[in-house]
């Protein structure tokens, strides 16, 4: 089901255009003409991935949407699709595509995106009835696998039962009580934490189960699969064992390195755009400096002064060691706001971007003062700096921006896992998750 709303949110529009652009060119142009091959056609594949990229901009078909405002998400990836490419038409002095090709395929498209929302959500509660969890291991670990998953919608799942680390799970007369508890339950995934891993008939179990067709997950499997960040128990652990060749391979560097320079290269035009604005803004609304440099921690520890528009009133922005943001954070002007709402505020980032001291994907970098904090609380805190900070990151479109101690805890687990996976692809799939969180509005608190 899930397969099927990912064709209908990207795929079918394809055919949704194709389809008015030819009723178009034969039924009602006057004089008709052909659309293979010719201009119209180019262009009429280009509006269909601008219908795709807004229903991804809209979190289809991945983030859950209540029935009731599915016409009003569908009508938004409409909208959104038919203005962008009326606003092309009108840069280029030319009509694209008809107007009839625009807005009938806007209109068919409503009724395409309602359908891959409810596939989708229809999927999500299957897979929430599917994935059904009985845990071996410690208490702690346990309440926490229950908070992490509950705060998972994209891999809906329920901690079904918890069997404590070390209890029996065998008696003298043959009893299995792992067996047992996971026929009672109707589990179909089995979560073994490190220490259960001891235990023989727990093991012995778990092998009877997998091959009733049980799924057999360690705690850090399942995290990375369903939850695609560590536990927070492993952290330590993997910080140690994971292959740091894989972070400094040469051909992975150098690509990314590449890309970094395109795309920063690419983002100096809105840049120089958007100063202006940025400055009229500054003169109405937040007079004072212009830019907001402050240091941060980069690769290897190494210290470097990261560009933003300023934000917050002068008097907060020194530059130096400063708290914690928190949302709707009263030092922030309402200037400041929109400007972090739409992340117009990180465009001067490319600037360091291009100096070296940033990519376009990496662990976000964080004030020195913090860094020293949280090495002390987390001796294995530093491994993040074994790569270059990134302007976003994987734990940036996971979480969002770090409040408190708690939260930049919360993030690590994020960022050891891209620590543990990254690649080409891996940050090409981060980018467009933050495409789709910038398209949505989301801000941020720091």
């Amino acid at each position: 089901m899930q397969a099927l709303a990912r064709f209908l949110t990207f795929v079918f529009p394809v055919i949704v255009v194709v389809a008015v652009q030819k009723a178009h060119a034969t039924w009602i142009a006057s004089p008709t003409y052909d659309i293979f091959p010719s201009w119209y056609f180019v262009f009429g594949l280009l509006y269909a991935g601008i219908l795709a990229l807004a229903a991804y901009g809209m979190g289809l078909p991945d983030v859950p949407i209540e029935r009731g405002k599915s016409l009003t998400v569908a009508l938004g990836v409409s909208v959104a699709a038919a203005g962008i490419m009326s606003v092309l038409a009108l840069l280029a002095g030319q009509p694209l595509v008809g107007r009839v090709v625009i807005f009938g395929s806007a209109i068919v498209a409503v009724p395409v995106q309602l359908a891959a929302s409810a596939m989708a959500n229809s999927g999500r509660s299957r897979a929430e009835a599917r994935d059904r969890l009985v845990f071996v291991g410690g208490a702690e670990e346990a309440a926490q696998l229950r908070q992490d998953i509950t705060l998972a919608p994209e891999h809906a799942s329920t901690l079904a039962a918890h069997l404590e680390d070390g209890a029996s799970t065998s008696t003298r007369s043959g009893h299995r009580l792992l067996v047992d508890l996971v026929e009672h339950e109707q589990a179909t995934v089995l979560v073994i934490d490190r220490g259960a891993q001891m235990d023989d008939s727990v093991i012995a179990q778990a092998a009877e189960l997998h091959e009733r067709g049980i799924r057999v997950r360690t705690l850090l499997e399942f995290y990375e699969e369903w939850l695609a960040k560590l536990p927070l128990g492993e952290l330590q652990r993997e910080s140690l064992f994971f292959d740091i060749s894989e972070v400094h391979r040469v051909q992975y560097a150098r690509t990314k390195r590449i890309i970094d320079v395109l795309i920063a290269s690419v983002s100096l035009i809105p840049l120089a755009l958007v100063v202006p604005l940025v400055v009229v803004g500054n003169i109405l609304a937040n007079r004072g400096p212009l830019l907001f440099r402050q240091d941060r921690v980069g690769r290897g520890g190494e210290t470097f002064k990261i560009l933003k528009f300023r934000t917050m009133s002068p008097s907060n922005t020194k530059g130096g060691a400063g708290e914690w943001t928190a949302a709707n954070d009263p030092r922030i002007t309402p200037f400041g706001k929109f400007m972090r709402v739409t992340h117009i505020d990180e465009l001067p980032q490319v600037i360091n971007i291009l100096r070296g001291e940033l990519s376009m994907v990496g662990p976000r970098p964080e004030q020195p003062h913090y860094v020293e904090q949280l090495n002390q609380q987390l001796p294995f805190y530093d491994m993040r700096h074994l790569v270059r900070p990134g302007l976003t990151g994987w734990a940036q479109v996971k979480y969002g921006y770090a409040a408190d101690e708690r939260d930049a805890l919360e993030k690590l687990q994020y960022e050891f896992f891209y620590l543990r996976r990254q690649s080409v692809l891996f940050d090409l799939r981060i980018m467009f998750r933050t495409i789709r969180s910038t398209l949505g509005g989301e801000g941020k608190g720091r």
